[in-house]
């Protein structure tokens, strides 16, 4: 079975512009997490799709390879679509899964890509999966950057918004608190057809790609994750990662 692994990541961030090149550490935030799914053991190959030259060169600068895409893409998921398509061409063969890893998550553990593949694994009928984790504070919970989750009794979807859902004051102690996080492994054809859907309501609304998905009466499965990670969409969030990584042990072992 060959499974790659694509980080899709763009100079034109809305809220951070430049953000896969500001540097966290010394290392520029796309170089994290290049290295860190490099590690992962059960990746064949990683991909970094962009549209912007100086992305793509400095990838290749690390020995990496890269993908140009059209500067055209509203959403990760649709660049990651075509970066598929490209890379087909270039191996000259299909793939069986791809992993979508955000470009602005440079805690990213290897062993996330791992439990985020598992469930796909073990059922044929499972299309997408998308990790989740647990919300820590009220604060968390009310931050629009973070992408919050309610799931049904199988941990399948229900919803996804930037509001804070479900109700904090009443469900805190009840029900879990989630949030999105971005490593989403699809199976290749479910992949194509998601790309050839067309984009709905509440994903435009809510910025996310997974809505699209259930808009369309299709299942995203969830799995919780126990690491700790945080997404850089603001530079109140490159200096939160930044004190945390600082002595971050995986940074050891890029290569």
């Amino acid at each position: 079975m060959k499974i790659i692994g694509i980080i899709p990541a763009r100079m034109a961030s809305s809220r951070l512009p430049g953000k896969p090149l500001a540097k966290i550490c010394g290392i520029p935030m796309i170089g994290h997490v290049y290295y860190r799914s490099k590690m992962s053991k059960t990746l064949n190959q990683i991909y970094v799709a962009t549209c912007d030259n100086e992305i793509a060169n400095y990838i290749k600068s690390i020995g990496g390879k890269a993908v140009m895409t059209a500067n055209t893409h509203e959403r990760a998921s649709d660049r990651t679509a075509e970066a598929m398509s490209k890379i087909e061409k270039q191996i000259g063969g299909k793939v069986d899964i791809v992993v979508m890893i955000q470009g602005d998550e440079p805690m990213v553990y290897p062993e996330m890509i791992e439990e985020s593949i598992k469930p796909m694994l073990n059922d044929s009928s499972i299309n997408v999966v998308n990790l989740m984790a647990t919300l820590k504070s009220k604060e968390e919970q009310n931050d629009p950057h973070e992408v919050k989750v309610v799931v049904d009794q199988n941990s399948f979807a229900l919803y996804f918004s930037r509001e804070p859902i479900p109700s904090w004051k009443k469900g805190a102690t009840s029900v879990p608190m989630l949030k999105q996080v971005c490593i989403i492994p699809f199976k290749r054809d479910f992949l194509i057809k998601f790309n050839a859907l067309n984009s709905t309501p509440l994903e435009i609304v809510e910025s996310v790609d997974m809505l699209r998905v259930l808009e369309h009466g299709y299942k995203v499965k969830m799995v919780l994750t126990k690491f700790d990670t945080y997404s850089v969409d603001t530079i109140d969030d490159l200096k939160k990662v930044e004190k945390l990584m600082a002595s971050d042990l995986l940074m050891n072992q890029y290569k």
